[in-house]
């Protein structure tokens, strides 16, 4: 289960995202900042929430 939230008006997002069935957790806040986009992953290590946000595909 993944669910993202906008925050600021769009200028900070946050993901979180469950393993079904089992124990795994996700937890990032991206701002969009003047001088770039800052991932802040929340007590992980940003490698795993890059992995896993680029394996992600869009349901249809």
């Amino acid at each position: 289960m993944v669910c993202r939230e906008n925050l600021a008006n769009g200028k900070s997002q946050k993901l979180v995202a469950r393993e079904l069935g089992g124990t795994d957790y996700i937890s990032l806040n991206l701002y969009r900042l003047r001088s770039g986009a800052r991932l802040k992953p929340c007590e992980m290590p940003a490698e795993k929430v890059i992995r896993f946000v680029l394996s992600l595909q869009a349901k249809e």
